[in-house]
């Protein structure tokens, strides 16, 4: 159960890109715009946590279905997957958003 959350990320993030890959939403479409937006956006949330963090509105507690491996005080290895995966998610779908007028309008 220690790897729960971490594989169910991973796995999520499986699914995204092989809906990224076949339906080139992200990466498939402009790989270096999106790993320059990845990039930023996992820097800008990781910004987030590191304030939420030293104003003490985020605290880390333990859980069963977390690994334990932090990547600073109060910042759990699982925040860095979610982050990236959260960002991912949300590439993906506004590349799937872009493409409805273009169906709509017969491109």
């Amino acid at each position: 159960m220690i790897l729960a959350y971490a594989a169910a990320l991973l796995a999520s993030a499986a699914g995204i890109a092989l809906l990224d890959r076949r339906f080139h939403l992200a990466f498939g479409r402009a790989p270096r715009r999106t790993a320059t937006l990845l990039g930023v956006g996992i820097v800008f949330f990781l910004a987030w946590d590191a304030v939420g963090i030293w104003l003490g509105v985020f605290r880390h507690l333990d859980s069963r279905w977390a690994t334990g491996i932090m990547l600073a005080p109060q910042l759990p290895v699982e925040e860095l997957m979610f982050v990236a995966f959260l960002t991912y998610l949300t590439l993906v779908l506004l590349g799937a958003w872009r493409r409805i007028p273009a169906r709509r309008d017969g491109r």
